[in-house]
Parts: structure tokens; sequence; C-alpha cells
């Protein structure tokens, strides 16, 4: 009779959701209010990262350099959404990012409205 095969545990990586790692990226839990953000937020960046951010808040900042969703951050840093809207909650109150609501399609005016417009323009 053979034995089961063992699994085997994985050595730590610093790149896998340990949740020692998280809890020291986020500060702990100390009952900040956090900043209010979704999947599709949109950030960019507004200044080089400072020197005393931590170094995934600087990771971040970079990242924004053009607009990118809070999902889009969390997948790149492979860091789950909660320890994102955490960090970036200290970089919106540090002025280091902005974030901003993404662009609805409803919103934006309908392409054949824009189209008669425009040839009703080039008759004149």
């Amino acid at each position: 009779m053979t034995s089961p095969p063992r699994r085997e545990r994985r050595k730590s990586d610093p790149d896998s959701g340990d949740p020692e790692r998280l809890y020291v990226i986020t500060g702990g839990p100390d009952g900040a209010e956090r900043a209010s953000l979704d999947l599709v937020t949109i950030v960019v960046a507004r200044a080089d990262p400072s020197p005393t951010v931590q170094p995934e808040q600087a990771a971040i900042v970079r990242l924004c350099k053009s607009p990118l969703s809070v999902a889009e951050i969390s997948a790149y840093l492979r860091l789950p959404f909660s320890v994102v809207t955490a960090l970036l909650t200290d970089l919106l109150a540090a002025e280091l990012v902005e974030s901003r609501a993404p662009i609805v399609r409803a919103a934006l005016p309908d392409r054949a409205l824009l189209e008669a417009v425009m040839h009703g323009l080039q008759k004149l």
C-alpha cells in the first residue's frame, strides 16, 4: 500500500499575499476612514513620489503617470484591492494622486449626432 502524495508548502515569496506583509504595508487597522474607491475609479499622479512614501506607494505614483483604474493598479502590483485602497487613501490625503469617476459611455454624445452636426457645419 502506497501512501498518498504529500503536499509541500510553498516557500514564502515577497509577491505573495502573505498576511503579515499586507498588515505591514497598510499599517494595520488604524481605524482611519478609507477613501471611497471602487474597481473602476481612475487614479492619476499629481506629483513625483516623495522619498518618505512606502515603496508600494511610490510604485503606485509611478504607475499612475498615465491614468489607471484601481483594478489595474491592484493587478500590476499583485496586491489585493483592500490593500491598494488603503495605500491610495494615504496618497490622496498627501495629494500625490487624484481620483475621478470613470467616463461613462452613456454620458458621451451620440456619434451619429456629432456626425450630423459636422456635416451640417461643412455645408455652411
